[in-house]
């Protein structure tokens, strides 16, 4: 009896397609932004209350993320994915009925946000699983999908004046809207959960190709009690949260912001244009990091992160430099959840780079928190956003400043936590 299954006689496509049709559906939380005028019109709540859900649901991913990989390995991947679906498109549809602030965060805030760290695990897993030798890429693709959905949310819930559709809000209501995406949602995510299962033990992946120096994989596989350790993933960590900044602090005000400064009609194509720059950072960069290497890449993004992100304050009354602008601010977004979700896997090694990512997700979710809440705080107080995007410039630079000294674990560090912990240096648990 045959010990192994050639990788060409067992197909791999299900892994991608079930993640694919998983985070269209998560990722369309992007597109928060499109709600935000009609709860202020019927609530008149603050620009801070409305756009802090979107901290609330990127908290809530960070956390249930981690939450998520404590316990993939016993309830599987497929049952996380469920769970995860039947959270985020429930929340969504509760969220219809809400009533005041506490309703509203409990249900698009917490309950969506528990689907989303649960939903956000098993497409990368599975994926990671089932194509090890491109984890870039694969990872590129799995996020790059996740940032698209919503570019199609967005303007099929606002409207796309240019075509002359206003929009499910203006047809059916903010509430009625909510329950019929919520309602797709699921359909979505039960179909994708069908296709998110581990491949068999017996599995063997292709060999991987050479890769460039900049992205040689860790040979030891470092556990997340032990990662956490090293002074320089807390480099990393913290790199993380001042380079999402700029991208938080947009996402969450980009309608708004862009119908203040172009008027309804242009500002339609605002969440298409991010989403396809977030998308295509996340794809593109995966890839361009496979071969260049993953801090290089990083440290080439945060620079025209930090130009970008006060250029489109400036220069936000032409069309064409806004889009131009906007959609580079959403590149290096979309470029640093992808990277850093296979920079933990060489530095760390491949074994738990999805639990020790977990970790990593954190310091996204810490800038989920204070990119809004910048936002919305600056407006409030000011009527404008120029501060806030010169603060999200300084804090590109800071994490540029900290990626200068990134560096993978040396052996000499790896052997003084295998003594602080009392277990072997090179082994490979």
């Amino acid at each position: 009896m045959a010990t192994h299954t050639d990788v060409r006689a067992l197909p791999r496509w299900h892994a991608l397609a079930g993640g694919g049709l998983f985070n269209i559906a998560l990722g369309s939380y992007y597109a928060w932004s499109v709600f935000v005028a009609p709860l202020q019109a019927e609530f008149h709540w603050t620009r801070l209350q409305t756009t802090s859900v979107a901290s609330v649901e990127m908290v809530m991913l960070a956390v249930m993320y981690n939450v998520a990989g404590l316990v993939i390995g016993r309830l599987g991947a497929r049952t996380i994915a469920v769970i995860g679906g039947v959270c985020y498109s429930s929340g969504m549809i509760l969220a219809s009925f809400s009533h005041n602030l506490l309703e509203l965060y409990l249900s698009a805030g917490l309950l969506l946000g528990f689907g989303l760290g649960f939903g956000y695990l098993p497409p990368l897993s599975v994926g990671f699983r089932w194509y090890p030798e491109a984890r870039g890429l694969v990872g590129g693709l799995a996020v790059g999908i996740f940032a698209a959905g919503s570019g199609i949310v967005g303007p099929l819930a606002g409207g796309f004046k240019p075509l002359g559709w206003g929009g499910l809000i203006s047809i059916m209501g903010w509430r009625h809207t909510f329950q019929l995406l919520g309602a797709v949602y699921f359909a979505f995510t039960m179909l994708g959960s069908y296709w998110l299962n581990d491949p068999p033990e017996h599995f063997v992946p292709p060999v991987p190709a050479a890769r460039a120096a900049g992205t040689k994989i860790s040979s030891v596989n470092l556990t997340t009690a032990r990662m956490v350790r090293l002074p320089s993933f807390w480099v990393l960590w913290v790199a993380y949260v001042f380079g999402c900044i700029a991208g938080t602090m947009t996402i969450s005000q980009v309608n708004p912001f862009a119908t203040a400064a172009l008027g309804a009609a242009t500002a339609a194509f605002a969440i298409p244009v991010g989403a396809a720059g977030s998308a295509l950072g996340r794809f593109c960069s995966g890839w361009m990091s496979d071969h260049l290497g993953r801090v290089p890449t990083l440290r080439v993004i945060l620079v025209i992160s930090m130009i970008a992100a006060p250029a489109l304050y400036l220069l936000q009354s032409g069309a064409t430099a806004f889009f131009i602008l906007l959609f580079l601010v959403y590149y290096g977004y979309g470029t640093q959840l992808s990277v850093y979700t296979a920079l933990a896997g060489d530095f760390y090694g491949p074994k738990h780079s999805a639990k020790n990512y977990g970790v990593l997700l954190l310091a996204w979710g810490t800038a989920g928190i204070f990119g809004p809440i910048l936002g919305g705080l600056v407006f409030d107080t000011y009527k404008s956003y120029e501060y806030a995007f010169y603060a999200a410039a300084v804090a590109s630079l800071i994490s540029l400043a900290l990626l200068s000294v990134a560096k993978a674990p040396t052996e000499e560090q790896i052997e003084h936590i295998a003594v602080a912990t009392r277990t072997p240096a090179l082994a490979t648990e």
